[in-house]
């Protein structure tokens, strides 16, 4: 039998970045994953926006992971076809198996990673026992289920799930590529829907590595035939869902498969158990429309590993009542909150047809136009015309205007919308 203190059920973010954590804190752990090298997974492409990257340096991994990620320091947001700003905007593109290889290339002892699978989980107020496939045993003094979707595991214990919104949203993945030139003009861009009718709430392009991504969001049903469709002619389907979206991009084709992610919202119930505590997607799910799934797995990982797990040890046991810290941390429970409205709100704003929601998006288009707008005059105000440079240089009014422009240039929207 194994000893430990931690031991990690699930190597992808969530699992990942707890036994990372772990490890530079000097805490035993275990992660426990039936996959070496993480194979290709249709999950988050992209990190960016100051919270996000904010909830990513609270772990401590977040400087070295990204080296891994292709940058980019501009964000177009446009829609009817037209740039309404060029959005100062720290984000990172990276595949989420290569974003999962850079996490555990930082475990480190006394913190140990084993390829195996966990067929059966016995809990306690004590010490936990885990049987794997090979027939390894691991006593633990807490669990940690990060496993995802995967529902075995957690019907085992009999922590079942319940389903808020059914095929919430569809999340589709592939690469562009430009036609008859050899870039796109933008860094990257975010292309709102143009009719509510189109059930389509945006399009983001970005770049990873030498790669154009493109994440294309519906709110339509699984059963839907127009994304047989999307599959089969994905360009002339973008280009009639989007007609405008071209004289931006210019003409375009798709390259590669296209991966296509329906996503359930649920919540997990009868999780409170001595010795077990959940985090990420084996919680509760988020909609990825809204990108707030890896805002949840950072605050939750950030919260136990940091704050939870140091003072559990501290004290004989694992009961009930120390996991109720986790899951009452108010930090966590504000944030959960904050992911789950903004997945109903979203999906509103983007479809619904209502005079208020009519109102909403219009008030979204014309504020990024006037901060777009507001920008652009602040950037002529800021640089002085080559007749003028002396006297500009030596002008007080010039430096004070300057230096507004770059506290503005410095700021993003806390919204995608």
């Amino acid at each position: 039998m194994r000893y430990t203190d931690i031991a990690i059920i699930g190597g992808g973010l969530a699992g990942s970045t707890a036994a990372a954590m772990l490890g530079r804190a000097g805490i035993p752990s275990v992660l426990i994953d039936p996959h070496q090298v993480y194979p290709f997974d249709f999950r988050v492409e992209k990190l960016g926006g100051d919270d996000q990257l904010g909830r990513f340096v609270s772990t401590g991994l977040a400087e070295s992971v990204l080296r891994s990620a292709t940058h980019s320091g501009e964000n177009w947001i446009a829609r009817f076809g037209r740039l309404l700003d060029r959005q100062p905007r720290q984000q990172y593109g990276i595949m989420y198996d290569a974003l999962i290889g850079a996490i555990r290339a930082e475990i480190s002892g006394p913190a140990e990673f084993v390829c195996d699978k966990v067929v059966e989980v016995k809990t306690s107020a004590e010490r936990q026992r885990l049987v794997l496939a090979h027939g390894e045993t691991i006593s633990a003094r807490l669990v940690v289920l990060a496993n995802g979707l995967n529902v075995g595991l957690r019907r085992m214990l009999g922590i079942e799930r319940e389903v808020t919104s059914y095929c919430h949203s569809i999340s589709i993945g592939f690469d562009v590529v430009p036609v008859d030139r050899p870039a796109f003009p933008f860094p990257a861009m975010t292309y709102f829907s143009e009719r509510p009718s189109d059930l389509i709430p945006y399009i983001t392009l970005f770049p990873v590595g030498e790669r154009m991504r493109a994440n294309l969001f519906t709110y339509r049903p699984a059963t839907d035939p127009w994304l047989r469709t999307m599959r089969r002619h994905p360009v002339e389907t973008l280009n009639a869902a989007l007609p405008r979206l071209r004289r931006l991009t210019g003409a375009f084709d798709v390259s590669g498969d296209i991966k296509i992610r329906p996503a359930d919202l649920y919540v997990s119930t009868g999780y409170r158990q001595a010795g077990l505590v959940l985090v990420g997607d084996a919680f509760a799910t988020t909609c990825p429309v809204t990108g707030t799934g890896t805002d949840k797995v950072f605050t939750d990982v950030a919260r136990l590993c940091s704050v939870h797990i140091p003072a559990w040890l501290a004290t004989e046991g694992m009961g009930a009542d120390k996991i109720d810290a986790f899951y009452d941390d108010p930090v966590k429970t504000a944030c959960d909150a904050w992911s789950n409205s903004k997945a109903f709100s979203f999906r509103s704003v983007s479809i619904d047809r209502g005079p208020y929601w009519v109102a909403q998006r219009w008030a979204r288009f014309l504020g990024y136009l006037g901060q777009g707008w507001l920008r652009r005059l602040r950037s002529r105000i800021a640089v002085p015309s080559p007749a003028r440079t002396d006297h500009a240089a030596s002008s007080p009014s010039s430096s004070s205007s300057s230096s507004s422009s770059s506290s503005s240039s410095s700021t993003a929207p806390s919204s995608a919308l």
